[in-house]
């Protein structure tokens, strides 16, 4: 997120929250943290926000009703009746408690933040903020001992953005809010107590969320099922990888009809591919359409994850960007070895 300078801390309060499985508890705070000093307020701003993306929106949801919703609950009365900041807090604290039983979940700090001038959609808006800190880093820290400087070791939180994170925003309180999310430790299974079990949120059903997961799903269509359903070469998963990452490139709009002709190509594999589709929307509780407009900040996040690499042993490293037919396989009896053929007008 950018242009947060002028973001206003209003309150902020830390609880430590451990894995109950493992038998860690909680620990309350009493009061929230007194904030005096300049900059440790911008490097908390800086440390809550900036690892936000606004371009991924989610809203709270519950099955039944969404009242029932705990998280949803506590972030309306944090709203609303801001004196109640400090109970409300715990509540959080002790719900997030009961949700981190997952084998993976780190004990850490839990930060309930009151924001205030929070820039989004044009607008500056009031937002309530949940973070959780899991990972320490050392440093060392030089101090003054009689006439001579000492060096001891300590442990603490790098200011760059927290393990866990969201900033509920002030909007579309009837559907569940405005939720944008930060996950940087959880892309294991844990992350599910996180966005499922804790806050209970989904992604909105735009461009931006549709865009995203779409190229997820042919990421992992390819990389996955694709190669153990057919029998196809490495190439040939580069291949597909590459045409799917130009066909959203070069669009505005997709069309499921036509990424299958244009793309897939082979009704065999566009049978498994709608299959894979299903259970991939399944577990992840969001249906994608079958058109919509093409986010282009979205493609740009994913095409970093679109890597076409064909890597040989560890010798190595080719980059493929198209052509698979200038591209031919081999194998020498003579070395036992495998190889490849490149074919090209220029080297550069």
């Amino acid at each position: 997120m950018t242009g947060i300078d002028k973001v206003q801390l209003k309150q902020v309060i830390v609880h430590k929250i451990g894995n109950p499985s493992r038998g860690e508890g909680i620990t309350l705070s009493e009061n929230p943290l007194t904030l005096n000093d300049d900059i440790v307020q911008g490097l908390l701003v800086k440390y809550f926000l900036g690892a936000i993306n606004e371009n991924e929106q989610y809203q709270f949801t519950h099955l039944s009703d969404l009242h029932l919703n705990e998280a949803y609950t506590y972030v309306t009365r944090l709203f609303e009746t801001p004196e109640t900041f400090i109970p409300t807090s715990v509540l959080l604290a002790k719900f997030l408690h009961s949700k981190s039983t997952h084998v993976r979940v780190k004990e850490g700090e839990l930060y309930i933040v009151q924001l205030g001038n929070v820039p989004f959609g044009g607008e500056a808006m009031e937002a309530v903020g949940i973070f959780k800190s899991e990972s320490k880093e050392s440093f060392l820290k030089v101090f003054t001992h009689g006439k001579s400087l000492e060096v001891i070791h300590e442990e603490g939180i790098h200011p760059g953005k927290p393990d866990k994170g969201c900033v509920v925003f002030r909007t579309n309180k009837k559907e569940g809010y405005t939720v944008c999310i930060a996950d940087n430790a959880g892309k294991q299974g844990d992350a599910q107590y996180w966005i499922k079990d804790f806050l209970q949120v989904q992604p909105l059903a735009d461009s931006y969320n549709n865009t995203d997961k779409y190229l997820g799903l042919c990421k992992q269509f390819i990389t996955h099922k694709y190669a153990d359903k057919f029998d196809v070469s490495r190439t040939d998963q580069i291949d597909l990888l590459s045409r799917s990452m130009d066909y959203f490139k070069t669009n505005d709009q997709f069309n499921l009809q036509q990424f299958s002709t244009e793309v897939i190509h082979h009704p065999e594999v566009v049978d498994q591919f709608m299959a894979f589709k299903k259970d991939y929307e399944t577990s992840r509780n969001f249906e994608i359409q079958d058109e919509f407009d093409i986010h282009l900040s979205a493609v740009k996040k994913q095409a970093k994850l679109f890597k076409a690499i064909l890597k040989l042993d560890k010798n190595f490293h080719v980059y493929i960007h198209g052509r698979r037919d200038l591209i031919e396989k081999g194998f020498d009896p003579a070395t036992g070895k495998h190889f490849y053929k490149l074919y090209f007008d220029e080297e550069a």
